[in-house]
């Protein structure tokens, strides 16, 4: 198992769909330019396709991110492949990110859609990965799974908006990581997540005032559009 963290560096670097700040998000030019960039860890967003293909886009349609229009689910891979996502750039396969990061930088998967987190498991396992991956969502059904599969995979339980209860949405989900939106975080719940050992990560920090708050709170992660800057 690869423990985190992939260097010695608090917070970490995380570049958010890459490096979406400066180049077409989650595309394979996104995941180089991150790289370049020096992170620790690269965040990157996975869907399922008409005919079953785990393929890199964000939104439930492509009408956003590419010059085509539809829903990913409603799409072949045949048809999503010949999409621009951006600047001649491709929607790259699940396979293909995992070998474009490999030995190069984390992986940081978020599980976009409910009942995946097996498939998308076998993926990571048969490519080899060298380097720390943490399986992320909101789905954190999925995330049991992700542990129920492997019991030392890295998990990290997306939450958008303040939490109920400060640390029962990520205990509940057995997971290792916890991740807060910028906007929801506070010094009590970062303190309480820590304090149960679960560790933080924010999204999405991309002003230079936002990224220093944060380091002055010690979270863990810092996701960012603009990973240079943390």
């Amino acid at each position: 198992m690869n423990h985190l963290p992939y260097r010695q560096r608090k917070p970490l670097r995380i570049g958010h769909r890459g490096a979406a700040g400066h180049v077409p998000e989650n595309t394979l030019a996104a995941l180089e330019q991150a790289i370049k960039l020096c992170v620790d860890l690269v965040e990157f967003d996975v869907r399922r396709s008409s005919d079953g293909a785990l393929v890199l886009v964000h939104d439930r349609t492509v009408d956003r991110t590419t010059n085509g229009q539809g829903s990913v689910e409603s799409l072949p891979l045949s048809v999503l492949c010949g999409l621009d996502a951006g600047g001649g750039e491709q929607i790259p396969l699940l396979e293909e990110a995992l070998a474009c990061l490999n030995g190069r930088a984390g992986a940081m998967i978020e599980l976009k859609v409910a009942g995946i987190a097996a498939e998308v498991c076998a993926v990571v396992q048969a490519a080899h990965f060298q380097g720390p991956v943490i399986y992320a969502s909101f789905f954190h059904d999925d995330l049991l799974t992700v542990r129920n599969l492997k019991s030392d995979a890295h998990t990290l339980a997306l939450l958008e908006g303040a939490p109920v209860h400060p640390t029962a949405f990520a205990i509940d989900a057995n997971a290792t990581h916890a991740g807060l939106a910028l906007d929801s975080v506070t010094p009590a719940n970062v303190q309480a997540l820590q304090a149960h050992g679960i560790k933080v990560f924010v999204y999405t920090v991309d002003e230079p005032e936002d990224i220093d708050r944060m380091k002055r709170l010690r979270v863990e992660g810092i996701i960012s559009n603009f990973p240079d800057r943390i």
